[in-house]
């Protein structure tokens, strides 16, 4: 009888719909109950995997439902004796408070020295996991704490480390090919990719914490390979590389089944072609090749952004690695035709507009005039010998936020200052909250454009870690990127090299950014906002608890 390997993963709930995903050791019916109805899928095949996405329709806004997951008629979930409260599909109610929690950069270690110590203290050590916290946090919330628990999940990014892979995949890696060899102790393709989710999510804490709260996912670097599209420099050397094609063919194909396909709605399910013609092949990993192959080559036609809505409140996620344009005349983080996407949809009569970029768009501030300055200096600002010099500073320190491209930045504040304005016949959002991860702490600024129209509150919000903190000279350069000698002396040097000024300006909202592995939570509440960021408890070993570090009124 076939089993779950991985899962089940809420993904998507509306206020009447969902979807469930899970991987299967063999091709079966899937079948999902609850509220008394049953939903059923088949699963589909990839070399070798099986996997479902189950399209629950039908639902009552405002309501849990219990649910449990049957494949070919056999009850496999919940798992009797496991000691996690049931599972339950919350549809959303557009009349309630919305809280949605976010965080990015989680690395897979175990929960326990001397992995759970800091680097400083032993250099295996990434601190306690936030998430794993949280899960914690929830499940002891006897009875389950539904009116309570966050309604949904944002992961922006570096949701599996392909280059520092966890303990498990590591033995697998070790198990099947010499690690002296190719891309090393690091991920190699598509089968190796599959080993490092099941490690990621297959945790018991993690695994109920997935099944229960909706979650929304985007890729970043480490999904791939530490600095993915950094310049058009970085990916031709890359491709050089003997072992480069089967790592990033393996990277998207995997990304497209484990986090892309749930961060469809099931009307978008219905209208994705490589979604049916997916489910329709005998195995599906020569059509995912070929689409993954030509997505790493050209960005066109191959959307990774997404939205969400929950009640009024939009989430609206933009892919900022995959969809580069790299060509130094042309350089942005999206091109021409995405961003026309993005537009069309940060567009609406909405309480709030969450616009979710694994990037951060507004940085330190000695990082943005650093980033640039060195786009001005790759861009022939100083000469060839100075591009080059510039390339590999650019390669080395990671200058590769919405600053380093500075026409995508520019659309943003555009955009922000449009959106924050109002559009004909409708109010302003209350608030406009870009949430960001990458950068390995957290913060909160508020931004200033410089322009009496603009009414909406806005804000930039980092929550990175949830578990993966710096080591005490990477901190140290951060601090100095807030510092105001740090901001002096990149802005001077931007200046020189011809980098423009833009029209906005920005602030810390407290004293120092968060380096402890954190995560955070937004509250919606009609047109009021707030944030709060928690991290798990040093006074707790195993850090299974959160405590509140930062609370702050946003509108």
């Amino acid at each position: 009888m076939p089993n779950l390997t991985l899962g089940p993963l809420l993904r998507y709930t509306g206020e009447s719909d969902a979807t469930v995903w899970v991987e299967t050791d063999g091709p079966c019916e899937v079948e999902v109950v609850a509220g008394g109805s049953s939903h059923r899928a088949r699963t589909f095949h990839v070399e070798g995997h099986y996997y479902a996405l189950v399209r629950i329709m039908g639902l009552e806004p405002g309501t849990s439902y219990e649910y449990s997951v049957v494949l070919n008629g056999e009850r496999r979930w919940p798992e009797l004796g496991a000691g996690f409260p049931p599972s339950f599909i919350r549809t959303i109610d557009p009349g309630r408070p919305f809280r949605l929690t976010f965080g990015s950069c989680r690395i897979t270690l175990p929960q326990k020295p001397p992995y759970t110590l800091k680097k400083d203290e032993d250099k295996r050590g990434r601190g306690a996991d936030a998430l794993y916290a949280l899960a914690e946090t929830m499940r002891r919330e006897l009875p389950p704490g539904k009116d309570i628990w966050p309604d949904a999940l944002l992961l922006l990014g570096d949701q599996v480390y392909a280059d520092e892979v966890s303990l498990g995949t590591l033995e697998f890696i070790r198990s099947r090919r010499d690690p002296e060899k190719g891309s090393g102790e690091t991920v190699a393709d598509f089968e190796e990719y599959t080993h490092l989710y099941y490690d990621s999510w297959g945790e018991p804490e993690i695994r109920w914490l997935l099944s229960t709260m909706p979650s929304a996912m985007i890729f970043d670097d480490h999904d791939v390979h530490d600095d993915w599209n950094t310049s058009q420099a970085w990916v031709e050397k890359m491709r050089a590389t003997p072992w480069w094609e089967e790592r990033i063919t393996g990277g998207l194909m995997s990304y497209w089944i484990y986090q892309h396909l749930g961060n469809l709605s099931p009307q978008e399910l219905d209208d994705n072609e490589m979604f049916r013609k997916v489910r329709e092949a005998e195995n599906a990993g020569p059509l995912l090749r070929g689409f993954a192959h030509d997505a790493a080559r050209e960005a066109a036609g191959k959307r990774w952004s997404y939205h969400r809505d929950f009640g009024r409140v939009r989430l609206l996620v933009v892919d900022s690695r995959a969809g580069r344009v790299l060509d130094e005349e042309r350089r942005s983080i999206v091109d021409d035709e995405e961003w026309l996407w993005v537009e069309e949809h940060a567009s609406g009569d909405f309480d709030h507009l969450l616009i979710g970029t694994s990037l951060p768009f507004l940085v330190p501030p000695a990082l943005h005039h650093a980033e640039t300055w060195n786009e001005a200096v790759c861009g022939g600002a100083w000469g060839p010998l100075a591009a080059r010099i510039g390339e590999i500073l650019r390669q080395a320190v990671d200058l590769e936020h919405w600053s380093a491209f500075g026409r995508s930045f520019e659309k943003l504040v555009a955009l922000l200052r449009t959106v924050g304005s109002g559009h004909p016949g409708t109010d302003p959002p209350a608030s406009v909250v870009v949430l960001s991860g990458d950068v390995h702490h957290g913060y909160l600024v508020e931004a200033d454009l410089r322009d009496g129209g603009v009414q909406s509150a806005v804000y930039q919000a980092v929550c990175s870690p949830m578990r993966n903190t710096l080591g005490r000279a990477e901190r140290l350069a951060m601090r100095f990127g807030w510092s105001r000698p740090g901001k002096v002396l990149w802005r001077t040097l931007a200046r020189l090299a011809g980098a423009k000024e833009m029209d906005i300006t920005w602030r810390l909202t407290h004293q120092e950014p968060w380096f402890e592995n954190h995560i955070g939570t937004l509250e919606l509440r009609g047109r009021e906002a707030s944030l709060k960021i928690e991290q798990p408890s040093s006074q707790d070993p195993e850090g299974t608890c959160l405590h509140k570090v930062f609370e702050h009124r946003l509108a």
